[in-house]
């Protein structure tokens, strides 16, 4: 979670990494997260019909590859 300041920092550079790791998510859904982690978790779930807690994974391996 340390990353994700930094995340937030760089949506607009990040939002293309985010698009490639769930391909679901619209260009609106990306411009609504904004860079903030809860609301990504939430989108990802809403879309993918997942859990909060898979949701919550599967933003942790993002937030740990996306090299910020």
């Amino acid at each position: 979670m340390m990353n994700w300041d930094r995340i937030e920092g760089k949506w607009k550079q990040l939002k293309g990494q985010a698009q490639q790791q769930w391909g679901d998510l619209t260009d609106d859904d990306l411009d609504r997260v904004d860079g903030k982690r809860e609301e990504l978790v939430g989108v990802v779930q809403e879309r993918y019909g997942l859990a909060k807690d898979e949701a919550e994974k599967q933003v942790q391996q993002f937030e740990s590859s996306c090299n910020c």
